[in-house]
């Protein structure tokens, strides 16, 4: 691809300052289909000091002149969608139609709510004889995922540039390729030398550079539990902010007042979507035990319906997982599940039989699982469900908010004042009910080791903003 193996920087594509390089592969042929480069603290200098001398006169830009940049930006992104579902499906396996009806139609939306927000957010209260304003933040360090690979920068970038931030940017190694063509995007856009800088590489080069560098006043990270505890620690001696969406565990209640059929298939395509690897996605399915069995039989056929396969074909519901790393976890944790003695209802180990290469998984049910097993315990991000029975309503919800992670939580009920009173009884940033229709303004974030901050709407806005008292003002 045309300058994966540069970076964006002060409004140019450069090259970088040593000869290291990092393959991109395809999960569904495993053969390579780019390469970039790998970036080192040099190259994270030169894109702060392009964005620190960006900051102050884009900082100063009217709310006007921002909607305007915003607007062309999405003009941008609709007119590269071909092409941005082409590579996100090239670069981390999802099937086409699901990388442009989802992957790239998303961020669509999310431009959409930015501006919608922007329009009428307030960045000024008087109080008594004080101004109290909201202001940029300053250099912001974004450093992005792979399984949602350009939503996560989107979701980064546009809330920044919407606050008067500049900013480095650190896409994912694994899925590069959309942010490379995103930074080509901006540019058309109009968005000013030093406001977006892109420095590609891996987490110990580039990512641990953003999070010290002194010259960046926030990282946006997004990504495992693991690498965010790493983030904020690096973060520490400079005391920037740093706002974390990190693992998920999510279970989903379904009630004894359901049509058990459709929520139980609805819940096993949610899960599956992406081939499983969504933060969010429900991996935890908890049944009334009186209708347990039952729900089992459904989820199967659920499961068996889903055709696993190229990710070029629009009739694909499931492609690859997005790289061997990731496929070898998914598969050790299959193995531990079925060791420790849960139920193979579908799936299990290995590839789908027809498929001899690429990353594939089959979509895999466990049931008569107990709360100590690892695939009850750990974020698989693959394509895994397991289905819990449950007698005591209040006790699931006691040890739901006991557990580590707290992204997402689901509920089913065929009562929304039911749902409601379960819903607010959850410890999680997202309580999802009914299977309600995505919305790009709620704020997205979780409790405990799910991480800190919101992304989207007017709370992830005010994630890039300081605010100052002037006392005395008035």
């Amino acid at each position: 691809m045309k300058n994966a193996d540069k970076f964006f920087i002060d409004g140019a594509w450069v090259a970088p300052s040593r000869e290291e390089l990092i393959d991109v592969v395809n999960p569904a042929t495993e053969q390579v289909i780019a390469r970039i480069a790998n970036g080192c603290s040099a190259d994270v200098d030169q894109a702060v000091i392009a964005a620190q001398k960006a900051f102050g006169s884009f900082s100063q830009t009217s709310i006007e002149s921002r909607l305007a940049l915003l607007v062309r930006i999405r003009e941008g992104l609709i007119n590269n969608t071909p092409e941005i579902a082409s590579l996100i499906s090239a670069e981390m396996g999802a099937p086409i139609g699901f990388a442009r009806d989802a992957q790239a139609a998303t961020c669509i939306g999310h431009v959409d709510a930015i501006i919608e927000v922007l329009k009428d957010f307030s960045f000024e209260e008087r109080l008594e004889n004080t101004l109290i304003t909201k202001e940029p933040i300053g250099v912001v360090g974004l450093i992005a995922p792979w399984n949602w690979p350009l939503n996560q920068v989107v979701c980064k970038v546009l809330p920044a540039i919407a606050a008067g931030c500049t900013i480095v940017l650190k896409p994912s190694e694994v899925a590069p390729l959309d942010a490379i063509l995103f930074a080509d995007i901006l540019t058309e856009a109009g968005v000013p030398a030093g406001v977006f800088n892109l420095v590609n590489g891996d987490g110990p080069s580039v990512g641990h550079a953003i999070s010290t560098h002194p010259g960046i006043h926030m990282v946006s990270f997004t990504g495992s539990t693991r690498a965010g505890i790493q983030v904020a620690k690096a973060a520490a001696d400079t005391v920037k902010r740093v706002t974390q969406e990190l693992g998920g565990k999510s279970p989903n209640l379904i009630l004894d007042d359901v049509d058990l059929e459709a929520v139980v298939k609805a819940g096993v395509e949610h899960c599956f979507s992406n081939s499983g690897q969504s933060c969010d996605a429900p991996t935890l399915m908890y049944v009334p035990a009186a209708r347990y069995e039952e729900a089992v039989s459904i989820a199967a056929q659920a499961g068996s319906a889903l055709k696993v396969g190229n990710p070029d074909s629009e009739a694909t519901d499931l492609g690859p997982v997005a790289n061997r790393a990731q496929f070898d976890r998914i598969q050790e944790l299959i193995k531990s599940g079925v060791a420790q003695g849960a139920r193979v209802v579908i799936g299990g180990e290995g590839r789908p039989e027809d498929l001899k290469e690429g990353f594939y998984v089959k979509p895999t049910i466990f049931a008569d699982a107990t709360p100590s097993m690892r695939i009850v315990q750990e974020e698989i991000f693959g394509p895994v469900l397991v289905m819990l029975p449950y007698k005591d309503e209040q006790a699931l919800i006691s040890a739901i908010n006991a557990a580590d992670y707290g992204l997402a939580a689901y509920v089913q009920s065929g009562s929304l004042e039911r749902a409601r009173k379960v819903a607010h009884q959850l410890r999680a940033g997202s309580i999802y009910i009914n299977s309600p229709e995505w919305n790009a303004l709620v704020p997205f974030g979780g409790f405990r080791q799910s991480g800190n901050g919101r992304e989207c709407g007017a709370h992830g806005l005010n994630e890039y903003l300081e605010i100052k008292a002037s006392v005395g003002y008035y």
